[in-house]
């Protein structure tokens, strides 16, 4: 017989999940296996996405497995793009269900980590943030170019706080330059997190020189273009997740070496990539377990749209912390 649910609030899911570095290791292994196909034991369709027109939003369904780690997870997400900047409700709200793999048995799911005697909830909105970041981190460890000096945040929103969060966690650059279309919103990051931050006042300013970009916009036209950009910087693009919205430009998109998570998402759900038709040269899985090189001395951009067995990896990650404390 089933206990009534405990729930575990968002800062308690934090509490397990500290830093977006522990995720490193057990994500390099996860996107390494998504790559492999089916030898790698992953099995994770395409998102599902449910337009809801009327409200300008959507919801979409993210299900995955893990032979690996033998689980077996599905991230709901909505995004409103209609919400302001002084909204209570954030534009994106997730919610991660983990199951017992060997029978359906409901493990964890939403805003709120749920646990059954041998099931859990989390909060999603905190999976996604690190889970985001950490692959981002990833890829810029293999693709950055070397003696990377300048990191550019084109964003001021959450994932701009958990780019920034790991990345002067895992690498040292010397400044960071911070763009955001509200000039105030830059502001209140450059004051908020731990070290010296330098608010720009265009992109162009804020992007020339750098050796590490990262588009974390709610951009659906490019604001980034390649005249601007460093030949051999490295690019970190994670906003613009529908086939219709884009962050880069036409000449970035196809003067860069294309690396994605997902060439099957990629090819249905980037904006980035379908408008510009440009060629994708690898998926990031590849790079880690060496099957196509890292091409560090060209100007690359890596396209994240995020992956179900990300959301896997971090769910998993809290869960065990999470049990081994009871």
């Amino acid at each position: 017989m089933r206990r009534a649910p405990a729930f575990l609030s968002a800062d308690e899911v934090q509490d397990h999940l500290r830093s977006s570095s522990l995720l490193i290791p057990p994500l390099e292994t996860a996107l390494a296996n998504f790559s492999r196909g089916s030898d790698g034991g992953v099995m994770q369709p395409v998102r599902t996405v449910v337009p809801v027109a009327k409200h300008r939003g959507f919801l979409g369904v993210m299900p995955a497995y893990s032979a690996s780690e033998d689980a077996l997870t599905t991230k709901l997400v909505t995004f409103y793009e209609g919400h302001s900047s002084m909204s209570t409700v954030p534009s994106h709200q997730a919610s991660v269900l983990l199951f017992e793999p060997s029978n359906g048995s409901l493990l964890a799911d939403g805003t709120f980590l749920i646990v059954f005697p041998s099931s859990k909830v989390m909060d999603g909105n905190v999976i996604t943030a690190k889970r985001t970041a950490a692959v981002s981190a990833i890829a810029t460890k293999f693709l950055k170019p070397r003696d990377s000096e300048v990191l550019c945040i084109l964003g001021a929103g959450v994932q701009a706080y958990s780019h920034y969060e790991i990345f002067t966690e895992q690498f040292s650059f010397k400044e960071v330059r911070m763009w955001n279309r509200t000039r105030e919103n830059a502001e209140k990051f450059a004051s908020t997190v731990q070290g010296d931050v330098r608010v720009c006042s265009s992109v162009q300013e804020a992007v020339t020189g750098a050796d590490v970009i990262i588009t974390v916009t709610m951009a659906t036209e490019p604001i980034l273009f390649g005249e601007w950009v460093k030949p051999g910087a490295h690019i970190n693009a994670v906003g613009a997740s529908r086939p219709d919205w884009r962050e880069l430009d036409d000449g970035l998109m196809k003067q860069a070496v294309l690396y994605v998570d997902s060439r099957e998402a990629a090819l249905k759900e980037s904006g980035d990539v379908l408008l510009s038709g440009a060629d994708i040269f690898a998926e990031l899985g590849e790079v880690v377990s060496g099957a196509k090189p890292a091409l560090c001395e060209k100007t690359t951009v890596f396209k994240s749209l995020g992956m179900a067995v990300e959301d896997l990896v971090a769910a998993k990650l809290v869960y065990d912390s999470w049990s081994s404390g009871k």
